[in-house]
């Protein structure tokens, strides 16, 4: 039995039946529709009092009956036969409309998230007339035609407005709408002249668009609920825009809401997810990313409404340590983390993740693919395991061989790009990768550092570790992967904590990075702060963090500023916390 679609309740039989019906009626593949099947929509609609939408393939096929407006009826974008920026969905729309007016926003919005070939409105009288001279009876009072128009200003994807972080502006699909047409004038359009010559529009459009085909063309969401800052949120928004920009993304847009609490099925409401929608597809973008954690259901109702792919923070991020992570260790943790990640998210793959049994023994439920890809993770997550816990140990003896020879140790943290490498590579001629990127280094780097001693003067070797850059909400999965990495700072004699000054938010970066710190298993030691980039500074920052951070250093990595001053420091801390033992 054909399924009809939308808002069935207080319908009888015999109308569902007039409604299947539909599905059988034939239209010619190069006409928009008929009089005759136009006729019969709007004689139906007339009887239930409700607009009725049928959707019809290229060959003249009926292929969806729905009872409601364009956009209670669409089709979602992953059920679309051919779905893409270049071309059209092969699919057109033959709505009934229950007042005399041209199509609203919304059904021409449903049309451009649909991609159809073209929406057909037929404006019904309620109450059908008789043709002149008798006759049988006519339901459609006047129609009209709209269809997609290329987009005339596409180089706006180069466009600073639409690269900017937080901007929310909404680029309005181009469409084309006819001026009122009788339904003779409606049947006689030539349905494949006027979709041959859109497509062709669309894939020059289309061509000139793709620059850079090798970066994904991100449109970024963020959601501002109750307990949050402005201040906060934007700087969220702008930390996940560094973060799509360095695991090789482009950002062209953000959009944002703001709501009391996160919606259960989508995060943001209904309203939102056809924005979200319509932007990604005016844009060209081909990923989108929230500024949150995504269920697994959330993740698929998303993608099922949107159209595109869609990702999470934590994905994003295990994406950057994947490209970045250089060392055999470093590989390691990084697919462990993605794995744990992964895991609990095999559920949400549906139907494409069970199968049956086939051949004697072996019919029925069975096993499903969900439980043998689940328990292959699961072998492969043990493994992994094991082997953390052998580089855990081997790093644990390294450390037990440094402690027994009495050599003091420093680890450096701070937030992600705070400038760890480049100071390492300043006080002791390292050769560690540096960059202007977020997680630029992975992997713990330990190198030797002379400095004097406290209380004789003489020289002294201590041992500088540099570890892997905190971030806001580090995913838990990356901790405990980590956990041989970050053994490093919870076994040092003394911390570095480096902050960016020249970042607005470094403030909030402090108590990020407390946070993480406070949540390792065993107590650091003491910690010296040194506040870092102090060349990009104003005066009004610089005097703030001094009168924040009394006992603070203030330096330059890049510059090479107060490194003498901060040796000094350096040799005070030492000396503390080998006293404190």
């Amino acid at each position: 039995m054909e399924t009809i679609y939308g808002n069935l309740q207080g319908l009888k039989s015999s109308q569902l039946k007039q409604l299947q019906r539909l599905y059988h009626q034939r239209i010619p593949g190069d006409r928009i529709t008929t009089s005759e099947f136009a006729q019969r929509l709007a004689a139906i609609s007339t009887e239930i009092n409700q607009p009725v939408c049928a959707y019809l393939n290229r060959r003249g096929q009926v292929i969806r009956v729905g009872v409601g407006t364009p956009r209670q009826t669409q089709i979602p974008p992953l059920e679309l036969p051919r779905y893409a920026a270049e071309r059209l969905s092969g699919i057109r729309c033959i709505a009934t409309h229950l007042k005399s007016e041209p199509p609203n926003e919304a059904a021409l919005t449903a049309m451009a998230l649909q991609r159809l070939d073209a929406l057909a409105v037929l404006n019904i009288t309620g109450t059908g007339f008789t043709r002149r001279g008798g006759g049988a009876a006519g339901y459609v009072k006047e129609a009209y035609l709209a269809h997609l128009t290329p987009q005339e200003s596409q180089p706006m994807l180069a466009s600073a407005t639409l690269s900017k972080v937080g901007s929310s502006a909404v680029q309005s699909p181009s469409w084309s709408v006819s001026p009122p047409l009788s339904l003779d004038e409606l049947t006689q359009q030539d349905l494949i002249d006027l979709v041959e010559n859109l497509e062709a529009e669309f894939q020059r459009e289309f061509v000139a668009q793709q620059v850079d085909i090798d970066h994904d063309r991100v449109l970024i969401v963020g959601v501002m609920t109750d307990e949050m800052t402005p201040l906060a949120f934007h700087d969220t928004l702008a930390e996940l825009a560094r973060l799509v920009d360095t695991a090789g993304g482009d950002v062209l847009q953000t959009v944002q809401q703001k709501r009391s609490r996160i919606h259960p099925q989508t995060v943001v409401g209904e309203g939102k997810v056809q924005e979200v929608a319509l932007t990604a597809q005016t844009l060209g973008a081909n990923l989108v990313v929230f500024d949150r954690d995504l269920s697994p259901a959330q993740v698929r109702n998303l993608e099922a409404q949107i159209g595109v792919r869609v990702v999470d923070r934590t994905e994003v991020i295990l994406d950057i340590f994947a490209q970045r992570a250089q060392s055999r260790a470093g590989k390691l943790q990084v697919e462990l983390a993605q794995l744990e990640y992964m895991l609990p998210r095999l559920t949400g793959r549906g139907q494409a993740m069970s199968r049956l049994g086939g051949g004697i023994g072996t019919r029925g439920p069975g096993e499903t693919k969900l439980e043998t890809e689940r328990r292959a993770i699961q072998r492969r997550i043990s493994r992994l395991q094991q082997e953390v816990n052998q580089l855990q140990a081997h790093r644990s003896r390294l450390r037990q061989r440094r402690q027994h020879r009495e050599v003091p140790s420093v680890a450096l943290v701070g937030y992600t790009n705070a400038g760890k490498s480049t100071l390492l590579n300043a006080l002791t001629n390292a050769e560690v990768y540096t960059a202007d990127q977020l997680f630029a280094t992975l992997d713990p780097t330990t190198r030797r550092l002379v400095i004097p001693h406290a209380e004789t003067g003489e020289s002294q070797e201590i041992l500088l570790t540099d570890t892997v850059g905190f971030i806001h909400e580090l995913p838990v999965s990356l901790m405990d992967a980590f956990r041989a990495t970050l053994e490093e700072v919870t076994e040092a004699d003394a911390l570095l904590h480096l902050v960016d000054l020249s970042h607005p938010a470094w403030l909030s970066h402090i108590r990020s990075v407390r946070e993480i710190l406070a949540q390792m298993p065993v107590t650091p030691g003491p910690a010296l702060v040194a506040f870092n980039k102090i060349d990009r500074v104003n005066s009004e920052t610089l005097a703030l963090a001094r009168e924040e951070f009394p006992l603070a250093v203030f330096i330059s990595a890049s510059q090479r500023l107060g490194l003498e001053t901060l040796r000094h420091r350096l040799t005070q801390l030492i000396q503390y916390a080998v006293d404190s033992r």
